[in-house]
């Protein structure tokens, strides 16, 4: 019986973020991209999610490589944590290779790491399959797709992109590469759906660059912009335009340095002589002889304009006057951070302008009718919409059945489904584990349902602990209870209720020691119960209640 391909997204689908998709044929396996997500509100603690990968561990040796598209986190994040767990050698871009690397030496991974560098145009073999690197345009430089080939057929996997025929920097995608693959045959079409919903065409990245020089032109004050780190093309605009005007730039923020020494060493940026200054210098310019590019477009608590909104700064406070550019939009979620940073900006009197008011921003993400084109190019046998949550996965299968797409070749698949793939046959047969793994601090996965329910708990009810000292031999009590409460009411106000709460502790202690129950876990069972019931009546409030028997 002749081999399948088996293709398994392990995250990137009904979410955006956390991308990972596994290729499998035979005893060979692929996996493209090993992206983070962001904690959802109700992860409290969370620093980020990681894809499951406990199928990968299962079949480490038959990994032969992990392929990436580009270097966003929802696409390079997860790396340091799955390198843990598996050894494999990693195939990107300069670029995204370049930012890969930054990542695992601050995790201490890179010398164990065999991390190899391609171009656009290459071909490479890992087992039984062969990868083609294809040039496309996004929201950061040197990203690309896949043609990914097996002895089943090719499949197309876009990675994100968009149709860019003016791009700053890279040349425009690769139109001619994917229809060649087109008339080639292609098996199956793995596409981003992200901007799925909006009609048209996404603008090029070049635009942006007019409503920067209507900004700067004639502005006697200090500027500030912020943007997205791994937006180099955008970042490379600004100081251009900065340069233009005669002024100095200075870069904050951790990521944002990161971005400019890895797109400045590699060539995708180039800075004009004399233009950088250090960020301590920028006191002793002239307001409008200064522009600073700061990291913060999405409210990040820890960011470098939240810190100077706050005026936590160690070396930049925001005057009167200062014309703060926001050159991104929030990422859905973000909105009420972003918002606090700018109320903070306006209360310092300085000017805001964000892309409402000027077209300070545009998606890496192709629109509608960009779609249509990769669709109509590549004419695939069958489509699997990725990258996107329901709703995006859903309104882009109903436009590739617009384009005369038969609905039973379109796979719409979820988290840890396998779907299998003949020359003329695509169905989803089975389930590998899959979900998200939370990682909190150096923790890795120890955090699970139990731990988030009793945090989210903790911070919508408090606690109460109640401490008493027992007797060993009798079950007596020979001190206390005494009643602790930490986020549920201020203990002086409410002294009555504490009273109350110790008593009637007391009374279940005593009953105890008349019916002479000594099994600890039982009292304490007791205990809570009682306390629960009498807080819920008496409050409407449900604190975690935590007995402390000590025992003497």
């Amino acid at each position: 019986m002749a081999e399948k391909l088996k293709v398994i997204s392990l995250g990137g689908l009904n979410e955006i973020g956390k991308n990972l998709t596994v290729y499998e044929y035979g005893g060979d396996i692929i996996v493209v991209d090993c992206g983070m997500g962001f904690p959802d509100d109700d992860m409290y603690g969370i620093d980020v999610v990681i894809p499951d990968i406990s199928y990968l561990i299962k079949n480490e040796d038959k990994i032969r490589g992990i392929f990436l598209t580009h270097g966003h986190e929802d696409h390079i994040g997860a790396l340091p944590y799955v390198l843990r767990s598996i050894n494999a050698p990693i195939y990107a871009t300069r670029m995204t290779a370049g930012l890969v690397e930054l990542k695992l030496d601050e995790h201490g991974l890179l010398d164990k790491t065999r991390l190899i560098t391609c171009e656009a145009g290459e071909v490479v073999k890992a087992g039984r399959f062969t990868v083609e690197f294809i040039h496309i345009n996004h929201s950061i430089a040197d990203a690309v797709a896949f043609a990914i080939k097996c002895p089943v057929g090719t499949i197309v996997h876009t990675g994100d992109f968009k149709i860019d025929p003016t791009p700053v920097s890279g040349g425009m995608i690769d139109l001619a590469r994917f229809g060649q693959l087109g008339q080639e045959g292609v098996l199956a079409l793995m596409c981003d759906s992200t901007n799925v919903e909006r009609p048209g065409y996404t603008k090029s990245e070049r635009s942006v660059g007019a409503s920067f020089d209507a900004l700067f032109k004639g502005c006697d004050q200090r500027i500030i912009v912020t943007t997205f780190a791994s937006n180099v093309d955008r970042i490379q605009q600004v100081i251009n335009v900065a340069a233009r005007y005669g002024r100095k730039v200075a870069v904050s923020g951790r990521s944002m340095e990161n971005a400019l020494k890895v797109s400045t060493q590699l060539g995708y940026m180039s800075v004009p002589e004399g233009t950088l200054v250090d960020l301590a210098h920028v006191k002793s310019l002239p307001k409008n002889k200064v522009c600073i590019i700061t990291t913060g477009s999405q409210g990040e608590t820890m960011s470098a304009l939240t810190r100077m909104a706050f005026s936590t700064h160690r070396q930049i406070e925001i005057l009167p006057g200062d014309r703060i550019i926001i050159s991104a939009s929030a990422i859905p979620g973000n909105e009420n951070s972003v918002g606090t940073v700018v109320n903070e900006l306006y209360r310092k009197d300085a000017e805001v302008v964000n892309e409402r008011e000027r077209e300070l921003h545009v998606s890496g993400h192709a629109c509608q009718e960009e779609l249509k084109i990769i669709h109509a190019l590549v004419r695939p046998k069958f489509f699997v919409p990725v990258h996107g949550e329901q709703r995006h996965l859903k309104v882009h299968a109903k436009l590739a059945r617009e384009m005369g797409m038969d609905p039973r070749n379109i796979l719409i698949s979820d988290v840890g489904k396998v779907m299998e793939f003949t020359r003329d046959s695509a169905r989803i047969n089975g389930t590998v584990p899959s979900g998200k793994v939370l990682v909190d601090g150096y923790g890795v996965g120890d955090v699970g349902s139990v731990v988030l329910r009793d945090r989210k708990h903790l911070a919508e009810d408090g606690m109460i602990v109640v401490v008493v000292s027992m007797s060993s031999e009798d079950g007596s009590v020979l001190s206390g209870p005494d009643i602790i409460t930490r986020g549920f009411v201020y203990v002086k106000e409410s002294e009555e209720l504490m009273d109350e709460l110790k008593t009637l502790a007391a009374d279940v202690l005593q009953e105890c020691e008349y019916r002479h129950t000594t099994d600890w876990a039982s009292i304490k069972s007791e205990v809570k119960s009682e306390l629960s019931s009498y807080l819920y009546k008496k409050t409407k409030r449900n604190p975690m209640i935590l007995p402390v028997i000590m025992e003497i």
